[in-house]
């Protein structure tokens, strides 16, 4: 039996590359990483993150030491970080003083403790509650905006343009910005501190019938409740609000991939700043208590 390509006429016979069996289009489905390299890949993320961290701590550990950095910049950011964070604050803390109320009330009528009402609710606000949830709120409006305006300078080049121009970017941008993160979060504490005690002795009012006069004696006049009660809550926010700055200005810096990374570097801030804030509240709890 004669083969169709014997047969074909001198010059048209095909390459014996063209006879040869083509690769199937769709290969093998790609390799999906088990759970252990998942595992793996997530550590050796946060592990560069935390690097990358320390990193920037020092570049601006080292300007703030050295006062170079722009006294502008910062005073722009408190404003646009701390002032417009006022009514966030003032809604956070007043109904944050209520609910402390309304958790104790069961217990504070069974016992017959209302005189001690004001010891137990300013002992928890004072101490954990307003830290800790001054800076989850603040987290959320200032660390993403933060990140996001960041990752725009970097993707939009402003960044490069500010080293084309020999300006540096962390005394310029980054070491006012976590400086004034540090000193909102602070001053924010302080007076969420003030507004959630408020909350608590009229919310005692309304909901146990005890006078705000007995709720303040018993925050002040009994020796269970002390300075290092207050203390202890503004160091955890000088620590939160480190850790906010630093997060939320090192994943604004290495924004890749255009929008869409702006957006997942956004996401990154939030989640990893909300980690750190717990994983420190408890190794300062530890330390101070």
């Amino acid at each position: 039996m004669t083969s169709a390509a014997s047969n074909a006429p001198a010059g048209t016979e095909r390459p014996a590359s063209q006879g040869r069996k083509r690769p199937p289009l769709h290969g093998p489905p790609p390799h999906e990483p088990g759970l252990l390299q998942e595992i793996g890949g997530g550590f050796l993320g946060i592990s560069s993150s935390l690097g990358a961290m320390g990193i920037l701590g020092y570049q601006i550990g080292r300007r703030l030491l050295s006062l170079d950095f722009d006294r502008g910049e910062l005073l722009k950011n408190l404003y646009k970080m701390g002032v417009k964070s006022v009514p966030i604050v003032i809604i956070t803390a007043l109904f944050t003083g209520a609910i402390v109320v309304i958790q104790a009330a069961p217990l504070v009528v069974q016992l017959g403790a209302h005189g001690l009402l004001g010891w137990g609710a300013g002992f928890s606000i004072l101490r954990e509650i307003a830290p800790l949830l001054t800076a989850l709120m603040i987290n959320g409006r200032v660390g993403a905006n933060n990140t996001a305006e960041l990752g725009t300078m970097v993707v939009t080049e402003q960044i490069d343009a500010l080293r084309v121009l020999a300006i540096d970017p962390v005394s310029f941008l980054i070491a006012p910005r976590f400086l004034a993160m540090v000193i909102t979060l602070f001053l924010s504490t302080i007076f969420a501190d003030a507004l959630a005690l408020l909350g608590a002795a009229y919310g005692g009012f309304a909901l146990l019938n005890v006078d705000p006069k007995t709720f303040y004696n018993s925050l002040t006049g009994s020796d269970l409740l002390g300075v290092a009660d207050v203390t202890s809550g503004l160091v955890k926010s000088i620590v939160f609000g480190a850790v906010m700055g630093l997060s939320s200005c090192q994943y604004g810096l290495d924004v890749k991939g255009g929008a869409p990374g702006v957006g997942r570097a956004v996401n990154a801030t939030v989640v990893a700043s909300a980690a750190g804030i717990f994983v420190l509240d408890y190794f300062v709890s530890f330390t101070l208590d």
